[in-house]
């Protein structure tokens, strides 16, 4: 049988209209050997999805997008070189749909940063044709970026995993936040919520900085072991020299980075996942000279970290 050529999804033409949403049928990924295509169940709404729709990032790409990278589904059609998925399985694709495959960021599994990758929705695949995200009905996407969904976990719970979780994942296991180090985790959004999680499942120790004291309970119930509200004066001082990395999940122009920095081991780390629609105030490099801490970014993860 023949792979579904079209979808049809609900998608925006216009960042200063962006609660118009309209239907709309558009071509599917031309079809490869490596492609899965399949039908959708389930997609989450990410706070990427609410930037683009809004403009926050910029302005699209294309007349007519389908928001949506957190997707779950079942295939409907592989092609002939795909040999991880079968027909009538239950996957997920996350927040990239395809890369060169060739270079070497490729190779070494790190085809979330490919120069060439391509974005789930509000992009193009080399030969022109758009992708389309998740707010649809089907999708056809690059064996790379499918991922096998284990059967314990509901689809509606997976969903949210394939972007906000292993966009706080990947950083954390590379920064080897695990037994007998302190992980700082800051912003409890949606991110943040998986953040706590994962650092504690990997063995670390949680400390929560947030401005909302009324989170606390929820932070704690998902496995921190502090939490500590920084609206408070000189929040920072008892855990001078305590924190080895820092994961801020924050989607805010303001934080109290330097208080926040000054609580990381010599050569700490900040890394962000929460990426705001304008920049950071108050960012000096004075803030990170009295313990040589860094600040960072890090973009989705890799399938072999999934």
């Amino acid at each position: 049988m023949s792979p579904t050529t079209h979808g049809k999804g609900y998608g925006i033409s216009d960042t200063n209209n962006y609660t118009d949403f309209s239907v709309q049928s558009y071509p599917l990924k031309t079809p490869g050997p490596h492609d899965v295509t399949l039908d959708i169940d389930f997609c989450g709404v990410c706070g990427s999805d609410i930037h683009t729709v809004t403009g926050g990032w910029g302005g699209l790409n294309a007349d007519f997008v389908v928001p949506g990278h957190e997707i779950i589904g079942k295939v409907t059609h592989v092609g002939e070189e795909v040999t991880e998925f079968k027909v009538g399985q239950r996957v997920g694709v996350g927040a990239q749909v395809f890369g060169c495959l060739k270079c070497e960021r490729c190779k070494g599994d790190n085809e979330n940063y490919c120069a060439e990758q391509v974005d789930t929705y509000n992009a193009k695949y080399p030969d022109g044709v758009l992708a389309q995200g998740g707010y649809s009905s089907s999708i056809r996407v690059h064996d790379r970026w499918v991922f096998t969904i284990p059967e314990a976990i509901k689809s509606e719970d997976a969903a949210p995993m394939l972007c906000a979780g292993l966009t706080v994942y990947s950083p954390l296991l590379r920064n080897g936040a695990g037994p007998g180090k302190t992980v700082g985790i800051v912003g409890i959004g949606g991110l943040g919520h998986f953040a706590i999680q994962f650092a504690k499942a990997l063995g670390a120790r949680v400390v929560v900085f947030s401005h909302s004291p009324s989170k606390k309970a929820d932070c704690l119930s998902l496995g921190a072991d502090e939490f500590v509200t920084t609206d408070s004066e000189g929040f920072e001082k008892p855990f001078f020299d305590k924190i080895d990395y820092i994961l801020s999940c924050a989607d805010v122009e303001t934080i109290p980075l330097g208080e926040l920095a000054s609580t990381l081991k010599v050569g700490g780390l900040v890394t962000s996942v929460g990426l705001p629609d304008g920049e950071w105030k108050g960012l000096q490099p004075q803030l990170m000279a009295s313990n040589g801490s860094s600040i960072g970014c890090s973009h989705i993860g890799s399938k072999k970290e999934a």
